[in-house]
C-alpha cells in the first residue's frame, strides 16, 4: 500500500514516569499497591514496546528509581501478584458466579491471566525493572518531584535539581541534559539554575501564554540561558488526556466501577467489558490520533501573518503520564503500540524528543515576562498552592528555610525529610480529592520527622525514608 506523502514535521510522545514515595508507607488501599499496579499495568507492558525499538521519549523520576532500586521490592511485587491478586481474583470470580454473573466472572478469569503473564515477564527480566527501564530513559527530573517555582530559595531548587541529575548519572551513566520539570512547572527565574545543573532542554505548558492551538506550541524556544523550552501541545494531548478524551469511551474498561476486591470487569457504559471490542477501538483511536497530528503539523507549514513556515517543520509534543497508559486507561499501551504502527504506515515521523529536527532550530526567546505556568488546573500554580492546600505550601517553604538556617548541623536526615515534604504529590492529591487522608498523613508525618531530625542534628536516624535520595547527598548543596 502506498503511503501518503510525509508531513513536514515530527511527533514526539513524551512519557513522564513517576510514582510518589510509597515504598514502606502502607499497602492498601493507599501505598505500595500503587507501585505494584503501575508495574503490572504500565511499566512491564510498555517495556515490551520500548524493547522493540519504538522511538518514544521516556523520563524517569529519581523518586521512582529510588523505589525500584530498594531492597526487597521485587520480592514484594511477586508476593503481591502471587498471593494478593491471585486470591482476590478467585474470591471475586466465585462471588460473581454464585450471584449468576458468569460473563463478569469470565472477564476476571481473563484479567487474572494477564497478571500471570506480567509476572512471567518480570521474572524473565531477573526482577531488575530499573535497569530495563533505564536503557530507554533519556530524561531525569527533580529529586522528589517538587514544584520548583514554589520553593523558597535558589539553594532549595539546586538541591532538588542537582540531586535528580546526580542520581540519574549514578544509575544510568550518560545524561544529555533532558530534564522533566515536575508538573511542567516553569518560571523564568529557574532557567539559570537549570543551566547551571547542565539542563539543556525541558518541556513547558504555555497554553495560557499563546492560546490553545497556536502555532507557537509547535516550535522549541531558546532561552538566553541556553536552555531549550519545548512547548507541549494541549490540542493533541486533550485527545487522550481530558474529560472527553479517548479513555472516556463507553467500550473501554471502567477504572472506577469495581468489585469487592477492586477488580474491573465492566466497561464505561456499564456492560460487561469486551476486551476484543476495546482493542479494536484502541486501533481506531490510534488512526484518528495520527490523522489529527498530521493535520496539526499542517498548520506549522502555513505561514503566519507576517511570518514564514516554521524552519524544519513543526514539532508536536504529546506529553503523558506513563501511568495513564495501562493503569488508569487499561487499553492505553495497546493504543500506543497502534500509534507507533500507524505513524509508520502513514509516513508520520515519530521521534525521540532529543533527536527531533526542530530541536536544532529553536526560536530565540529573548527575555520573556510571563507568569509561572504548569499543566495543572488553569495552567498556573493553584493546584499546589491554592486555598485548599495553602497551608502545605507555606509549611514546605518554612521547612526549607529552617533547613537552610541549620546549615551543616542539619544532617542528612533533615534534608531527606525536606525532599520528601517538597513532593508535589501531597498537595496534588488533596486538591484533586484523591486519597486525601493518606496525603495529609504523609505530609504531616514528614513535617514531624523533619523537626525530630533537626533536633537530632547530624547524627539523626536516616532509616525512616529507607531508599529515598540514596544516590545523592544534598547536604553539600544546601549548607553554606
Amino acid at each position: 500500500m502506498r503511503r501518503r506523502s510525509s508531513p513536514v514535521g515530527e511527533l514526539a510522545i513524551v512519557l513522564h514516569t513517576h510514582m510518589p514515595y510509597v515504598e514502606g508507607f502502607g499497602t492498601w488501599p493507599f501505598g505500595e499497591e500503587w507501585l505494584w499496579e503501575a508495574i503490572s499495568g504500565s511499566y512491564l507492558p510498555l517495556l515490551d514496546l520500548l524493547d522493540e525499538g519504538a522511538p518514544l521519549s521516556l523520563s524517569l523520576t529519581p523518586v521512582l528509581c529510588d523505589q525500584l532500586e530498594a531492597a526487597g521490592v521485587g520480592e514484594r511485587f511477586e508476593a503481591f501478584v502471587e498471593e494478593v491478586r491471585r486470591h482476590t481474583h478467585a474470591e471475586d470470580i466465585a462471588g460473581l458466579r454464585k450471584s449468576g454473573f458468569d460473563e463478569l466472572a469470565r472477564e476476571l478469569e481473563r484479567s487474572w491471566g494477564e497478571y500471570e503473564g506480567v509476572l512471567g515477564r518480570f521474572r524473565e527480566r531477573g526482577g531488575d525493572l530499573l535497569s530495563a527501564l533505564g536503557r530507554h530513559a533519556q530524561w531525569t527530573s527533580s529529586a522528589t518531584h517538587a514544584v520548583l517555582p514554589l520553593l523558597a530559595t535558589d539553594a532549595g531548587v539546586r538541591a532538588q535539581v542537582q540531586t535528580g541529575v546526580d542520581s540519574h548519572r549514578a544509575r544510568f551513566g550518560d545524561w544529555h541534559g533532558g530534564f522533566w520539570l515536575p508538573e511542567c512547572a516553569h518560571a523564568v527565574h529557574l532557567e539559570p539554575l537549570l543551566e547551571e545543573a547542565g539542563v539543556r532542554s525541558t518541556c513547558v505548558e504555555l497554553t495560557n501564554r499563546y492560546g490553545l492551538g497556536a502555532r507557537e506550541h509547535l516550535r522549541p524556544l531558546l532561552c538566553e540561558s541556553g536552555v531549550v523550552l519545548v512547548p507541549i501541545d494541549r490540542v493533541t494531548i486533550a485527545r487522550v488526556w481530558s474529560d472527553g478524551g479517548y479513555p472516556a469511551h463507553g467500550s473501554y474498561r471502567d477504572y472506577h466501577h469495581h468489585t469487592v476486591h477492586h477488580h474491573q470487569p465492566w466497561a464505561n457504559d456499564g456492560s460487561t467489558y469486551d476486551h476484543e471490542l476495546a482493542s479494536a477501538l484502541a486501533r481506531e483511536h490510534a488512526k484518528e490520533f495520527v490523522t489529527a497530528t498530521i493535520e496539526r503539523l499542517g498548520t506549522a507549514n502555513q505561514p503566519a501573518q507576517g511570518g514564514d513556515a516554521l524552519p524544519g517543520g513543526g514539532l508536536v509534543v504529546c506529553a503523558l503520564d506513563t501511568e495513564l497508559l495501562g493503569h488508569w486507561w487499561y487499553e492505553g499501551v495497546a493504543w500506543l503500540r497502534a500509534v507507533v504502527e500507524e505513524c509508520e504506515k502513514e509516513g508520520l515521523k515519530l521521534v525521540r524528543l532529543d533527536e527531533a529536527t526542530a530541536m536544532a532550530h529553536p526560536a530565540p526567546l529573548g527575555s520573556p515576562e510571563w507568569d509561572a505556568s504548569t499543566w495543572g488546573a488553569d495552567g498556573d500554580l493553584s493546584t499546589w498552592s491554592g486555598p485548599v492546600v495553602s497551608d502545605m505550601a507555606f509549611a514546605t517553604r518554612a521547612a526549607e528555610l529552617e533547613t537552610l538556617a541549620a546549615g551543616r548541623e542539619a544532617g542528612g536526615a533533615v534534608l531527606r525529610e525536606l525532599l520528601a515534604l517538597q513532593a508535589s504529590d501531597w498537595p496534588f492529591m488533596v486538591s484533586r480529592g484523591l486519597a486525601v487522608p493518606y496525603a495529609q498523613e504523609r505530609f504531616a508525618g514528614h513535617r514531624v520527622e523533619l523537626e525530630k531530625a533537626l533536633a537530632g542534628g547530624p547524627d539523626a536516624d536516616l532509616s525512616a525514608l529507607r531508599n529515598l535520595a540514596a544516590h545523592a547527598d544534598p547536604l553539600a548543596l544546601l549548607a553554606p
